[in-house]
């Protein structure tokens, strides 16, 4: 993955390379290539350019994250520069690697020593996700391990490739180029300021008063970023100096992108490279490794890549804007024949140890090993079989305050920044009324918190819920969406039905009936599940609740049509896309059923349930929540990351429900399988929850856990555990299980 010819530029050079040597190392290996294009640009790549990727929209690495899974690679090879992919410093990227299932290995076109706040974030975070990471010198190793604190066993310095040519007399070449009696220099680069163009025009007086058939020729287009802004003013501004300083029958500029194989014959042409670059943070150079490699004596300002390089090549270091020293290596060598054909062959000879076959002799092995080594996943059952860990309410604690529950955390700090929602404390209202033993007492003091916030986001006047809260207790909205009026109208009821204490009852019941008459103008499948949930709950121990019942009466036959209407082969399902909180919708229908003694509302929700359970079950038989970039795919297969723990709470209780309807067995085994996935029988093998506090991973990405810890992902794994916890009671006695799935 890079950017790839046509396009104009070093990386698309480099990548084309790579693919080349690849292929003729190992012509057994099929190799994809994944191309960058600037934002609204579009190219005629060629074959082997699997998909073009908008480096601005984000959907297009989603596209390209689902195409490498689908292609079941073994590796993902990501050139890494900076401005080539979308978001604050390139984050668009992560988006991606984050979903794709291979091992990655990113090869580091560029190592900043003095990373912004923004390109640090996103730097770290690339070279954690991936298994190897590659760089060019020495130095670029260095500054990863001081500067990102990155194991240096987890890098390789694998030099540029180069062309394996002949050395070559460039007498012999002169001629293709009207070079002929000529002693040429060649410096070759997308001409911009920061090239030093100027420190040589001003050395050739000197120059070619020792040597008059001197001719300094400056290679390339002049940088496409440059031309915007200014024109070919700074080309002007050389040919002006040149002028000036009487030497402009020394310098000839050619303008122009130069294929590989022209460049590499003007090279050939040249008696000395000059790269007179302006700074040192530039940790690789490809033409300064084709010089090298073709065998050419190089004049150079100590850059990094260059003071790593020339000493063992030959080639000499001047300081940086210092015409004189140019002047002065460059006369030494133009002067000395014997020398400058020592230097050449010296240049030759560590070229052998740069060519493109050595190249991908190097990425041959790190793949191989990065292979080797991925992360096993853990066989099913020997995370957790059978076993049920102990609810806490630690976790939950901590993101509450006097005003309630706060939305998200940064690991297990609290997060102010984002403040509250309604969702999470109608969440955490339900939670307390399912807590037992020890932490009742406490869990009815967080109770009335938590009904407190609900009640403050009701909006008479709209009627409507409000969501979101600031951390300074100002609302962000007069009313919320649709799904956090199903939520809280499901909270309330849950809270009428179960709550422990009478007056918390009397609160839930007299709220619901403010609430419930506005619960008609819900549009969408799951809040009006989420209301089918709610009414049932209340109905459970309000029978004669007449509001409750019509919400029930009302909302089933919609979700029922609903999957009739969009029901097609391989697809039983409500909607043409999947989404979040899955089970919630055929679980509503199947309460909804149940509670209305009607047998095709139940067999529909089942049929809908069944489906899912196999779309959220991968090879290994393992649970696999539907990731959340499956959101708009209109009638595919769901993506595999990022897997939130809200799925496996929400399909615990559906499968619980379903076994107490059947009494097939199966769905006993489906609520176990989600449950385990929160200990880590998951497509990585990695645990979700912290079960010594209660707490709870915000997400399963392709090779890790989201280690931040939110109220969703905290109160689902709560959720959960007294599930199974129930789950675990009624096998060992039968006649619980109905019961208990009129409450789950």
């Amino acid at each position: 993955m890079g950017n790839n010819p046509p396009r104009l530029c070093g990386i698309a050079t480099f990548t084309a390379d790579v693919y080349s040597a690849l292929r003729d190392a190992f012509p057994e290996t099929a190799v994809d290539v994944y191309a960058m294009n600037e934002a609204g640009t579009t190219r005629d790549y060629p074959p082997h350019v699997t998909f073009a990727i908008d480096q601005d929209r984000l959907s297009d690495y989603q596209e390209a994250a689902q195409r490498i899974n689908e292609s079941k690679a073994d590796i993902v090879l990501v050139q890494h520069e900076y401005g080539i992919f979308g978001g604050a410093a390139g984050a668009f990227l992560l988006k991606l690697l984050d979903r794709v299932e291979a091992p990655v290995v990113v090869t580091l076109h560029t190592v900043l020593e003095n990373p912004t706040p923004e390109q640090r974030i996103v730097f770290d975070a690339l070279v954690r996700r991936a298994t190897r990471v590659i760089v060019m010198a020495e130095k670029g190793r260095e500054i990863l391990v001081r500067t990102h604190g990155v194991d240096p066993r987890r890098i390789a310095v694998i030099p540029h490739g180069v062309p394996d040519r002949p050395l070559i007399d460039p007498e012999t070449v002169k001629p293709h180029f009207d070079f002929v009696g000529r002693r040429v220099l060649l410096t070759f680069g997308l001409l911009s300021p920061n090239k030093g163009i100027e420190t040589m025009i001003r050395a050739l007086a000197r120059i070619a008063a020792a040597h008059p058939d001197v001719l300094y020729v400056v290679l390339g287009a002049t940088h496409p970023h440059l031309v915007a802004r200014e024109g070919e003013a700074y080309r002007e501004s050389l040919i002006a100096l040149a002028a000036e300083l009487g030497v402009a029958q020394h310098v000839r500029f050619i303008d122009g992108f130069v294929e590989q194989e022209l460049l590499l014959d003007y090279l050939a042409a040249a008696d000395i490279y000059v790269t007179p670059y302006l700074h040192e943070a530039q940790i690789t150079s490809g033409t300064l490794s084709y010089a090298v490699g073709i065998g050419k004596p190089v004049v150079s300002t100590p850059y990094w890549h260059a003071a790593e390089l020339l000493p063992s090549s030959g080639g000499m270091l001047v300081a940086f804007h210092d015409s004189d020293a140019f002047a002065v290596a460059i006369n030494a060598m133009l002067g000395d024949p014997v020398r400058l054909q020592a230097m050449r062959e010296q240049a030759w000879e560590v070229g052998r140890s740069m060519t493109w076959a050595k190249l991908a002799e190097g990425y041959g092995a790190i793949f191989r090993d990065a292979v080797k080594n991925r992360p096993v996943r853990l066989a099913i059952g020997q995370a957790a079989r059978d076993d049920i860990v102990p609810a806490r309410l630690d976790a939950v604690e901590r993101l509450t305050d006097g005003c309630g529950m706060l939305q998200h955390g940064i690991f297990g700090v609290p997060n102010r920044d984002h403040g509250y929602c309604v969702d999470d404390n109608c969440r955490a209202l339900m939670l307390m009324h399912r807590v037992s033993g020890e932490s009742e007492a406490r869990a009815d003091q967080l109770a009335i918190v938590y009904a407190s916030f609900v009640q403050h986001a009701w909006n008479g006047g709209k009627g409507r819920f409000r969501n979101f809260m600031s951390f300074e207790r100002n609302w962000l909205e007069e009313e919320g969406s649709e799904d956090s009026f199903g939520r809280s109208l499901w909270s309330i009821a849950v809270t009428a039905a179960e709550a422990r204490s009478h007056d918390l009852r009397r609160w839930a019941v007299h709220l619901f009936d403010q609430v419930a008459p506005h619960v008609r103008e819900l549009r969408y499948l799951r809040s009006q599940a989420f209301a089918i949930l709610g009414a049932d709950a209340l109905l459970a121990a309000y029978p004669g609740h007449a509001l409750a019942r019509a919400i029930v009466t009302d909302f089933a036959p919609r979700l029922r049509n609903a999957l009739a209407r969009t029901k097609r082969s391989g697809w039983t399902w409500f909607e043409p896309t999947l989404g979040y909180d899955n089970a919630r919708v055929p679980e509503a229908l199947m309460r909804a059923g149940r509670r209305l003694g009607d047998a095709e509302l139940e067999a529909a929700g089942l049929a809908a349930l069944d489906w899912l359970d196999g779309i959220q079950t991968n090879h290994d038989g393992q649970f696999r929540a539907v990731g959340t970039d499956s959101f708009g795919r209109w009638f595919e297969p769901p993506m595999p990351f990022d897997q939130q723990p809200l799925e496996a709470w929400a399909s615990i209780d559906a499968a619980i429900l379903a076994h107490a309807l059947t009494g097939e067995e199966r769905w006993r085994a489906s609520a176990w399988r989600a449950w385990r996935w929160f200990l880590g029988e998951n497509d990585i093998g990695v645990p979700i929850a912290t079960p010594a506090d209660g707490g709870c991973f915000d997400g399963l990405m392709s090779d890790r856990a989201n280690l931040n810890q939110g109220a969703e992902s905290i109160l689902s794994f709560q959720f959960a555990c007294r599930a199974m916890r129930k789950l675990a009671k009624a096998t060992e006695s039968p006649g619980l299980e109905r019961s208990i799935s009129t409450v789950s």
